[in-house]
């Protein structure tokens, strides 16, 4: 899928709720309705894979990716494939501070200090993350520049970390956010909060039970027939 397409399609995979309706006689297929949460901001909410989110405005674009995620339920340590670049100028310098997670008892969690990061022992959840992912190199036409946000390198590399990126439009921007989880990753709704300059970009991702997984595979389709739906402008 090209950038250009990848950016026309404004759909959200996210599944706040899951309810059913059913139609015809009782052996009609019972499809479900999708109820796209509310981020509380202006925005639009995208979806390019099962594990793969994004949200935009006209200042700011993030996609993340979160399959390990999915699969660590439990786990103190959270994993995000990021990726975020502006749409328009100026350029925008990102610090950790602007990053949050939000999870689904209400809590607002921050990014974790390098010393807390490398105090986890993330080793193995990163050596997850290399066979547990999906691609997020989904971005606007213009932002065709590599760029790389290195809040938290990997813990072999020589790498040093940085506590800032610049965001300009023509910059794609990728790399790993890690949040440290209170009891535990949960399933449920979470929001990755970004702040730009003027605005705040909610990108909604949901942690499915095997059921929630089970019934997006099946009903992927449906599900992205009904958000495109959602999102188209109104004449």
């Amino acid at each position: 899928m090209s950038s250009s397409r990848a950016l026309s399609v404004a759909f959200v995979g996210l599944i706040s709720m899951w309810t059913f309706q059913t139609t015809g006689d009782a052996q009609t297929q019972q499809k479900p309705v999708v109820q796209i949460p509310k981020p509380g901001v202006p925005q639009i909410m995208t979806m390019e894979a099962q594990f793969v989110r994004a949200a935009y405005n006209n200042e700011g674009y993030v996609i993340l990716g979160y399959q390990v995620s999915n699969r660590s339920v439990g786990d103190p340590w959270m994993l995000l494939e990021v990726g975020m670049t502006v749409r328009e100028k100026p350029d925008y310098r990102l610090t950790r501070e602007a990053i949050s997670l939000e999870t689904p008892d209400g809590k607002t969690i921050p990014l974790p200090s390098i010393s807390e990061h490398r105090a986890g022992n993330t080793q193995a959840l990163q050596r997850r993350a290399e066979i547990q992912r999906d691609s997020i190199n989904y971005f606007p036409p213009l932002a065709t520049k590599a760029c790389a946000i290195q809040f938290f390198p990997e813990l072999d590399s020589r790498a040093m970390p940085y506590d800032e990126v610049e965001l300009s439009k023509e910059r794609a921007c990728l790399g790993r956010l890690y949040f440290q989880i209170p009891g535990g990753i949960t399933y449920g709704q979470h929001w990755l909060n970004v702040k730009f300059q003027n605005s705040l970009i909610r990108v909604p991702f949901r942690i499915f039970t095997k059921e929630e997984e089970k019934l997006l595979s099946k009903n992927y389709k449906s599900i992205k027939q009904q958000v495109e739906e959602a999102f188209k402008p109104k004449k």
